[in-house]
């Protein structure tokens, strides 16, 4: 397991945080693939999800900005997973993309209760990504080598 992936995700956990994954961007096979998980049963390591070109894809892959979604209906479009998602008392969820060499190579998701991202813990997750972005890049690019 990760270092940076579980300090981070304590990290994030003091802030309220519910749910973590790291998943790190597969190009050539159009997909992600989950390289942390705070929950490995419902989200195991190593799992994937098709790399879906909407909206969600617009907004934090080409767009390289944080999704935010603070409601059920605001993500469900985007998620094929938000039933299991709801199914575990959640209901807002954040995608942070982490960029490297002007390219996202994954995202750090976030998941709370609905209407947890407020504009304040929005800013203290994000910060949290930055202080972590070197070690986040270094070790999400090992892992995509090791993948390819």
């Amino acid at each position: 397991m990760s270092q940076i992936y579980q300090t981070l995700h304590t990290a994030c956990a003091a802030q309220g945080a519910r749910l973590f994954t790291v998943t790190i961007l597969d190009v050539a096979h159009d997909l992600t693939r989950r390289a942390y998980s705070s929950h490995p049963v419902e989200y195991p390591v190593s799992g994937t999800k098709p790399l879906t070109h909407d909206g969600w894809h617009d907004h934090c892959i080409t767009g390289q900005q944080t999704f935010v979604a603070n409601t059920t209906p605001e993500f469900a479009k985007y998620f094929f997973d938000h039933a299991l998602i709801s199914s575990l008392g959640l209901g807002s969820v954040i995608n942070i993309p982490i960029i490297s060499d002007d390219t996202v190579i994954g995202t750090v998701n976030i998941l709370g209760e609905e209407h947890h991202f407020t504009p304040a813990r929005l800013q203290c997750y994000q910060e949290l990504a930055k202080i972590h972005h070197k070690a986040l890049v270094e070790e999400m690019s090992q892992a995509g080598a090791k993948s390819a």
